[in-house]
Parts: C-alpha cells; structure tokens; sequence
C-alpha cells in the first residue's frame, strides 16, 4: 500500500485488529476513515512508519481493547484533528504563530498554529465526532465529548510542540507529541463521558 511502510501495515494490521477484538466491525469503520481521510489529505500521501502508526492509533486500540468507545473514539478524533489541522493549515495565506506567544513562525513550526488549521483540525474532531454517533452508541452527547476532546487533544499538541518538542526536537519527536495529544484526547473523553 502506497500510504504505508512494510513495517507500518505490520503496525496498521495490529492496531486494526486490536480495534476489531475490542469494539468489532464499526470501530474498525471509524479507523479506517481516520486513516483513509488522513492520508488523501497528506501531500503526496505520505508513507506512514509503525512509529507513526502507533503514535497516532496505539492509543486508540489500547481504548478498543479495553472495550471503551468514547476512549478509543476520542484518541482517533485527536489523531485526527491534529492531521486535518497540519494539512489544512499548510494552505493558509497568513503565516502561522506560536500558540504560546503569539510570535510568528515559519510554516511547519512546531507549535505553530494558523486559523485556517484550526479550522481544519475542528473539523477533523467533528467528523470523527459524527460517524461516532453513526457508528456506535446513538448519542449526541457522546459524539459531542468525542469532538470536544479531539480539538482539545489538537490544542494539546500544538502547546507539547511548542514547549516540550520545541524547534529541535529537544524532549519529544512528532512521534511522542502525537502519542501524548492522543492520550490527552482519551483521557479527557474518559473524563468527560
């Protein structure tokens, strides 16, 4: 598959699996159009690594395994806010800022966050948000706390790109950023379900 490694479908095969024991065939829907809307809107799709794979779904099929929707759901609208948000946002006019600060950055910038990606990631989370209510339990609370948490998982990742990864990866790669927004996203869904 051109959007993935070898070694990430091997890593794509095992989160896809964990999702399918832990919440079946619907989980394994909502997945896939995290993955599938991720990568057409990657320029020039990209080739996801395992590390990749399992920093943006390791979480989400660890919440699968534990049998938890709103947990599994709301680490893939992180993931999924924090893609929409970076892809999007590179096609904005005006130059992106730190979100700590407020300076402006180059594009690309960790921390760096632009309206128009914000906008995206929003809409990123809500869509993951509703085919979570089309998917699984019907209930618009649910879809809504799944939504919340992924925007404030892509908020979370841009203040870890900005303090913790910094402009060199210092502390944490992308990798590690990605797997913390994630887990963010999850645990505020747990605590907001």
């Amino acid at each position: 598959m051109k959007w993935l490694t070898a070694a990430g479908a091997a890593a794509a095969l095992a989160v896809g699996g964990a999702t399918m024991l832990g919440v079946g065939w619907r989980g394994l829907l909502l997945l896939l159009a995290f993955f599938v809307s991720g990568s057409l809107l990657t320029k020039g799709g990209g080739r996801r690594t395992a590390r990749q794979v399992l920093a943006n779904g390791g979480v989400a099929a660890a919440g699968a395994l534990a049998g938890s929707w709103p947990v599994f759901a709301s680490a893939l609208a992180a993931a999924a806010a924090d893609t929409w948000a970076t892809e999007i946002g590179a096609h904005s006019r005006t130059p992106p800022r730190l979100i700590t600060s407020g300076a402006p950055v180059s594009p690309g910038a960790n921390g760096g966050v632009t309206l128009l990606g914000t906008a995206g990631g929003v809409l990123g989370a809500a869509f993951i948000g509703g085919l979570t209510w089309a998917l699984g339990p019907r209930d618009l609370r649910l879809a809504a706390v799944v939504a919340v948490a992924g925007v404030l998982g892509m908020l979370i990742d841009s203040l870890l790109g900005a303090t913790v990864q910094g402009p060199h990866d210092k502390w944490l790669d992308n990798n590690g950023v990605n797997f913390a927004m994630t887990l963010a996203g999850a645990g505020i869904s747990a605590w907001l379900a």
